[in-house]
């Protein structure tokens, strides 16, 4: 089966059962995704969801916390990782939103990697759920899933990872493709232990292909 062949076979079945895929961050508005995102590294989206109402209380707009310190913002945002750089990574953002975008969230790849504690990752995201442009972002669940299935299986960074997506999904799908891996990764293909025999996509799976033939599953 080749991998075009494969991609059709992942988007058949993942429109049957997962047609609706979007994030699990909590947000209304490109301020309030930017700030979930950034918070989001290293950090499940079920504890960014804890600390974001809070946080959105005192910081309801990007004027706002761009007139903030990283230190009033860090007891907010503790029981995140790294809180003390995601501190600082909110407020410059914040800061820069204001004095170089009209207090906008920029809506292009250049301008958002400009922004602090905005990476690659991170600007994908925001293109493809606040802005809806195409995209694909690749976290560790993409980057996973993807290898194992065996798209990627050569691919050594989340750039190469990304780079063989855009490839093979059809543009108008990126967004979606991009939540139907996320969440694949998350709940089914997990790291430890992924739950390949309840997996519906198994059958076109590399790794559980080679897996099976190690260990004489089914």
């Amino acid at each position: 089966m080749t991998k075009q062949e494969k991609i059709t076979v992942l988007i058949d079945y993942f429109q049957k059962a997962n047609p609706d895929a979007e994030t699990e961050l909590h947000y209304k508005n490109p301020y309030e995704l930017i700030v979930a995102v950034i918070l989001s590294a290293q950090c499940t989206d079920v504890r960014v969801n804890k600390i974001t109402p809070d946080f959105l209380k005192k910081f309801p707009t990007v004027e706002k916390l761009a007139k903030a310190t990283p230190e009033t913002v860090f007891p907010l945002i503790k029981s995140c990782s790294y809180p003390n750089n995601k501190a600082n990574h909110l407020v410059k953002m914040a800061k820069m939103v204001v004095s170089d975008f009209s207090g906008k969230i920029p809506n292009t790849r250049e301008n958002l990697e400009k922004l602090p504690g905005v990476g690659r990752k991170t600007a994908n995201v925001m293109l493809s759920v606040a802005f809806d442009t195409p995209a694909m972002a690749v976290d560790t669940h993409v980057f996973r899933v993807a290898a194992r299935l065996g798209l990627t299986p050569k691919a050594k960074t989340p750039l190469e990872t990304e780079t063989i997506l855009v490839k093979l999904f059809p543009e108008a799908l990126l967004p979606k493709a991009h939540h139907w891996l996320i969440l694949h990764g998350r709940y089914v293909c997990t790291a430890k232990k992924p739950k390949c025999n309840s997996c519906g996509i198994k059958d076109v799976c590399r790794y559980y292909s080679l897996t099976k033939k190690t260990n004489n599953l089914d």
